[in-house]
């Protein structure tokens, strides 16, 4: 078997992988809205009802995606050392 991870180490992969995947749904979802916009015909002057309720879908979404994102990552969470504390030893003589 390989070498044991520390629980510090396995906080970190989790967030690089949670982060990671979430990175990739929103970049997904950047260019899905911007190949909507750019390649897709819209009605003279107006916005296509099925578009307007896609980005009404997924408005929520990315801002949902963004907040959990950067939670993660500016988060400290397990990862504060509590400071230790030094023991008093009170000599009466």
């Amino acid at each position: 078997m390989g070498t044991r991870y520390t629980e510090a180490e396995l906080q970190a992969r989790m967030k690089f992988v949670i982060g990671l995947t979430l990175a990739f749904c929103l970049v997904g979802i950047v260019f899905v809205i911007l190949y909507s916009l750019i390649f897709v015909t819209q009605p003279l002057g107006q916005q296509s009802p099925n578009d307007a309720e896609f980005f009404k879908l997924i408005t929520p979404i990315a801002t949902f995606l963004t907040g959990i994102l950067s939670g993660i990552m500016l988060g400290k969470g397990a990862d504060k050392e509590e400071p230790k504390e030094e023991e008093h030893t009170d000599d009466i003589a």
